[in-house]
């Protein structure tokens, strides 16, 4: 087989930054996909109305074939006035950051408890509850797992409340996902679907493969790989691309993201067909998130053609996943 056709696909969690640097991730990501929902932490972040038509304003501007889906960030002040207006303006999604979990979470949830009542008004409108699955106080590789009981409690106090286990990274919380009810879902991202802790420090350290959540064993990444080939409409793709400059990867403190963008679509048939699941590349990629969302599907196509390229070292500045890897799949 030298080529392949699938339904446009959707990334259910990316984040495309800011300012100048916006314009060419946005570019990045509509070469592969139709539909992104973006994620709120902007510095400021999107917990208003005006912010979040500024930032769908600027990136359509910048990718007009590229249809932005949109979230806010949730904090304890939030009144049902602002969620319906929020509703009112096409948002998808309300996103729960712990505090100090990832980049410009500093102003995150610290007590899940002062967010029941913003909760208990997202059940009530059918907005979809997106939450950053790792517990800051626990030991690194356990913060997931240390997640997954506010998770549990979130499904017993909210029972209709539809809830997105973002980028999962560990085979706990790919059985938890299963353990849940329906109203539960997860995204898988291509570096948790490649990529152990040995890619990180396994023979020197790789600052451009550290990611929050962090990538976790082999038995781990087995878990997830399973998950993603297995036509569980509980599980769907969400790149969590999240690009920052070489400089910002490479220094004292380097910042947690893996810019994915570029080569999404040539990993993943990769990896699908390698497992033999190519003909479950499309649900995975363009279709049980749509329908967790409550969205159409796409009806629009992309081809890819079996031919040999080199990622190059540096885009836009950044380092992206696979960097001076040969791919055997192509964008046509």
């Amino acid at each position: 087989m030298n080529e392949f056709v699938l339904p446009l696909p959707d990334d259910f969690h990316i984040h495309l930054r800011q300012d100048q640097a916006l314009a060419f991730y946005a570019q990045d990501i509509a070469k592969q996909f139709g539909r992104v929902l973006v994620m709120p932490n902007t510095l400021p972040p999107l917990t208003s109305v005006q912010s979040i038509l500024n930032y769908k304003k600027a990136i359509q501007e910048a990718a007009p074939r590229l249809e932005t889906l949109l979230s806010f960030k949730i904090h304890p002040q939030l009144k049902l006035q602002d969620l319906e207006d929020f509703k009112k303006i096409g948002v998808l999604i309300g996103k729960y950051y712990p505090a100090g979990a990832t980049t410009n979470s500093e102003d995150g949830i610290s007590d899940l408890e002062h967010i029941f009542p913003v909760l208990s008004m997202m059940e009530d409108l059918d907005i979809v509850l997106s939450v950053h699955g790792e517990e800051p106080s626990a030991f690194c590789l356990d913060r997931e797992a240390a997640f997954i009981p506010k998770v549990q409690l979130l499904t017993e106090k909210f029972p209709k409340l539809r809830i997105v286990f973002e980028h999962l990274s560990s085979a706990k919380a790919v059985q938890a996902v299963l353990d849940m009810p329906d109203t539960v879902a997860a995204t898988i991202t291509v570096h948790h679907l490649t990529m152990t802790l040995d890619d990180l420090i396994g023979e020197n350290l790789m600052p451009h493969h550290f990611c929050k959540p962090i990538v976790k064993t082999p038995e781990d990444r087995e878990a997830i790989r399973q998950a993603a080939f297995s036509g569980n409409k509980k599980f769907f793709f969400g790149s969590d691309s999240a690009p920052h400059l070489k400089e910002k990867k490479e220094s004292f403190c380097g910042a947690a993201g893996i810019y994915s963008a570029p080569v999404i679509l040539p990993i993943l048939m990769q990896e699908f067909e390698k497992e033999d699941k190519l003909n479950r590349l499309a649900n995975f990629v363009a279709g049980f998130g749509a329908d967790f969302y409550g969205i159409a599907r796409s009806t629009q196509s992309i081809r890819l053609i079996r031919k040999e390229w080199q990622v190059p070292l540096q885009i836009h500045g950044v380092v992206p996943l696979a960097a001076g890897q040969t791919l055997q799949w192509s964008l046509a």
